[in-house]
């Protein structure tokens, strides 16, 4: 049986080696099917095939066969000119790299390659290791935005990491993506600047994404100075800036944005009421009882659920203080 194996392995391993395009991807799609260990080597041969066609269904293959023994190889593809077998390649090796790829990733990341700097990047948060830290920290000057982006990203992904000046800076770049990045690994952050940075691009950075991001990290701290940053937040233009400042305010309640809540329980996003009315039963303030009544015949019915979840934590708050 395994001499027929054999047999009919050397049938399409003869094959790859055909002048023709079309035998070579039947030979490459067979191999694939085929799913023996023995194909491991010959589909890495094909990666180097002159057909793009050829290349991308070895890597298909090689993904699909899921031995990390491909990793070296596909790593290459990572700077092939052709965008789907890039694509390809990264997502096939985004499920077979483990921490012990950490050297080989580095390797390529040094490598003048655009392409390949930003993918491996993006491989380095599968395996969270901190020892990449200082070959992506100088991706954060990058000229190419992309490349700051990815850097600033990656570096929420690695263990360990709690303070990091230079990812501050980023805060400030000139390209909207990366200053949502930055925005968001803030979040995971503990500099003493970072709450500071967070609350003034959530009143005045003039992209919404950077706002929304900013609130999203500050829901992450939930410190007391970012509340008057947020009296300008719950007033902002984009419906997710605001619902994501509410969302700070049920990490860090307080009485005095009970008006601005109950104003809430009426904006034209559902998420807002919805989140509003969440916020409201954490304050547990009877002040908002009458507009969370009201609530109750929102066309939302999640609004409409977390109204009467907030009215009821605000009873039986009340009931506690009178047995009291």
């Amino acid at each position: 049986m395994a001499a027929d194996m054999d047999s009919e392995l050397n049938q399409w391993l003869d094959m790859l080696r055909s002048p023709e395009v079309s035998d070579r991807l039947v030979a490459v799609k067979t191999l694939q099917h085929l799913g023996e260990e023995a194909t491991l080597q010959p589909l890495m041969t094909a990666l180097q095939d002159e057909s793009l066609a050829v290349q991308k269904l070895a890597v298909t293959a090689l993904w699909e066969l899921a031995n990390p023994h491909a990793v070296p190889a596909l790593l290459t593809c990572l700077e092939s000119p052709d965008a789907e077998i890039r694509q390809e390649a990264l997502s096939a090796l985004g499920e077979l790299v483990r921490p012990d790829h950490l050297l080989l990733l580095l390797d390529v990341l040094q490598k003048d390659n655009l392409n390949a700097q930003i993918s491996v990047l993006t491989l380095l948060r599968k395996i969270h290791d901190v020892q990449s830290l200082p070959y992506v920290l100088p991706f954060f000057e990058a000229e190419q935005a992309g490349l700051r982006e990815a850097a600033v990203t990656t570096l929420r992904y690695l263990n360990q990491v709690e303070r990091c000046q230079p990812a501050l800076a980023l805060m400030a770049d000139s390209d909207a993506t990366v200053r949502r990045a930055a925005a968001l690994t803030l979040g995971h952050l503990a500099d003493q600047q970072v709450v500071g940075l967070l609350c003034q691009a959530l009143t005045s950075d003039d992209d919404w994404q950077v706002r929304r991001n900013a609130a999203k990290s500050l829901a992450l701290h939930a410190s007391p100075e970012a509340l008057p940053a947020l009296t300008i937040a719950l007033e902002d233009e984009h419906w997710q800036v605001r619902k994501f400042s509410i969302q700070v305010l049920q990490k860090t309640p307080d009485d005095r944005f009970l008006p601005a809540l109950v104003k809430a329980l009426t904006d034209e996003s559902s998420d807002v009421r919805r989140d509003g009315a969440i916020a409201l039963g954490i304050l547990k303030n009877s002040a908002a009882l009458n507009a969370l009544q009201q609530a109750l015949d929102d066309p939302d019915r999640d609004v409409c659920i977390y109204a009467q979840r907030a009215i009821q934590a605000i009873q039986e708050s009340q009931q506690g203080s009178a047995h009291g």
